[in-house]
């Protein structure tokens, strides 16, 4: 070989390193590359670095052109070369492109699929060893593609994971907080606390009708009674049927229900609206807890309730008299101090018992400790304590506020007498139903004593009722038959005629008839009796002969 063949050798030996130390440097920068974007463009700009040609587009297969990598221009062009490039071989081959002598396509492939092809394009074809150079920077390519594409879906793994744990560890602590609440039985005030806490909003409890059972957070986000119960109703009967969390009014709320009859409202407010999945999830746990403290709740409500039943049928029967202070203790009654036994009626709940129960329930509430009572009949039996024996505030207020509800509404409250043992609990039921079944035969005022009756205590102590009803004969005889013949009422418009002091517009106001009507009647219980209601001495004797006849009524039906 001549010296000039041997330095010409020489020279594309060196060229050929220069350009594998390039490769060399250039596969080292893809490999370092995260984003694959980078290495497809450190990859197009090396081509003309290492062979006479260049880049002309990298194509990515279902992806399509790589932006900032394409020369070509116009759509169509770039449609009918990515046609080509899908029926290339796996090796890669020739490319028509139009204005370019020689194109190829070299195939981006990582070890398990392909990626797409690195288009080139020059003057010539160029020499095998450059071919080669190009063929090695395109599987170089793949590889860092690859390595890029790994590097990313472990990002995106890691990423997931460590957002599954970030849920997991919040939902645990959520659990965990609702936990302890639970056992330490912090009730309604625990389960908000915690809520609000746990999310930093304002939360609360109400009941199905939008009643505020607790609250925690700021006061001025306190919810405010509503005006009117339907829309909280309705909404609370949303939510139960959705099963999960909703949003109405600026809140976040879900219905906990152990039972039909008993709605809890659990709310979060939010009124922009910034909750999200775990304020959900803490409203949901919070919903758990609250359902099981309602179901505590109601069935320690029902225990009690059940065992005041007892209580007061054991105490108004007279029996178990010694333990019965025991009981009332357990229960958080103290019956050392004095008591009355109130008797709650009315001729329109005969027929519907429970209606009556349901309604003193209503108006008397759950408390602590929980109230006396039982239903005895067609009565409600209370027992209540007084702070002397002329406290007359818990009856007259019992009484004022049943009447104000749709199911108390012409209830009348009978009182017994003072209770200062057990052993008095019997005559004081016995008092409370007399001076009931007398305020319902005379009309007289809705809370009415026993203590207060007058005459009518009097009478209804008579140990030998025979001669009181002689009385009532000589009397009011002719006139009692009159009623029981006709279905007429001149007896009761003979009593409240002589209570008012003989006063015809105060009776027809008070039995709700027109003055005639009034007029009418008297003129036909004169002429049936034959008495002069205008003598001092009839009158008294008619008056205390109806209040006896009335005696004698509450008697026979007690």
């Amino acid at each position: 070989m001549s010296p000039g063949g041997s330095a010409v050798d020489d020279l594309a030996t060196r060229e050929q390193l220069s350009s594998l130390r390039g490769l060399l440097a250039m596969s080292i920068l893809m490999m370092e590359r995260r984003d694959e974007r980078e290495v497809l463009h450190l990859a197009a700009s090396a081509v003309p670095g290492l062979v006479r040609c260049r880049a002309v587009g990298v194509h990515l297969g279902p992806a399509g052109w790589e932006d900032g990598t394409t020369t070509l221009g116009g759509e169509g062009l770039r449609a009918r070369v990515a046609l080509q490039l899908a029926g290339c071989p796996r090796s890669g081959g020739a490319v028509d492109v139009p204005g370019e002598p020689w194109a190829w396509a070299l195939p981006l492939r990582s070890v398990e699929e392909p990626i797409g092809h690195l288009l080139v394009a020059g003057p010539a074809e160029p020499s095998p060893s450059d071919l080669l150079l190009l063929r090695t920077l395109a599987q170089q390519t793949g590889i860092a593609i690859a390595n890029a594409r790994l590097h990313a879906s472990t990002r995106t793994t890691n990423a997931a994971l460590a957002e599954t744990v970030a849920t997991l560890q919040r939902k645990t602590a959520i659990h965990d907080r609702f936990t302890q609440v639970a056992l330490e039985g912090s009730g309604h005030d625990g389960i908000v606390r915690a809520l609000h806490e746990l999310t930093g909003l304002p939360a609360g409890i109400e009941d199905r009708s939008g009643n505020l059972l607790s609250w925690a957070g700021p006061e001025a986000d306190r919810p405010r009674r509503p005006s009117t119960t339907t829309r909280r109703e309705r909404l609370a009967d949303r939510a139960a049927l959705a099963g999960r969390p909703i949003r109405a009014d600026g809140r976040l709320f879900t219905v906990a229900r152990p039972r039909a009859d008993v709605v809890g409202v659990l709310l979060l407010v939010d009124p922009d609206g910034t909750a999200g999945e775990p304020e959900t999830v803490a409203l949901e746990h919070g919903a758990t807890v609250l359902a099981i403290e309602l179901a505590r709740l109601l069935s320690l409500a029902e225990t009690e309730l059940r065992l005041g039943v007892d209580l007061v049928a054991d105490l108004i029967g007279g029996t178990d008299g010694q333990g019965a202070s025991r009981r009332a203790q357990a229960l958080g009654h103290d019956l050392t101090r004095p008591h009355r036994v109130l008797v709650v009626g009315s001729r329109a709940h005969r027929a519907e018992p429970d209606a009556l129960m349901l309604a003193v329930r209503e108006v008397v509430g759950g408390g602590r400790p929980p109230p006396l009572l039982m239903q005895r009949g067609s009565t409600v039996v209370m027992l209540v304590a007084v702070r002397s024996p002329a406290d007359r505030t818990p009856w007259e207020d019992l009484a004022e506020r049943l009447r104000r509800t749709p199911a108390g509404r012409g209830c009348r409250v009978g009182v017994g007498g003072l209770c200062e043992a057990p052993e008095d609990y019997p005559r004081s039921y016995r008092e409370g139903t007399l001076a009931l079944r007398l305020a319902e035969f005379s009309g007289e005022q809705a809370a009415t004593a026993y203590d207060e009756l007058g005459v009518y205590q009097l009478l209804s102590e008579v140990t030998d009722p025979k001669g009181v009803d002689a009385f009532v004969r000589r009397w009011l005889g002719p006139l009692l038959e009159y009623d029981a013949r006709r279905g007429a009422s001149l007896v009761r418009t003979l009593s409240r005629y002589l209570d008012v002091g003989g006063n015809y517009d105060a009776t027809a106001a008070a039995m709700a008839l027109g003055r005639s009507t009034v007029r009418y009647r008297l003129s036909r219980i004169r002429e049936i009796s034959g008495h002069d209601l205008s003598d001092p001495d009839t009158r008294f004797q008619l008056q205390l002969a109806s209040r006896a006849w009335f005696t004698l009524q509450a008697l026979a039906e007690g």
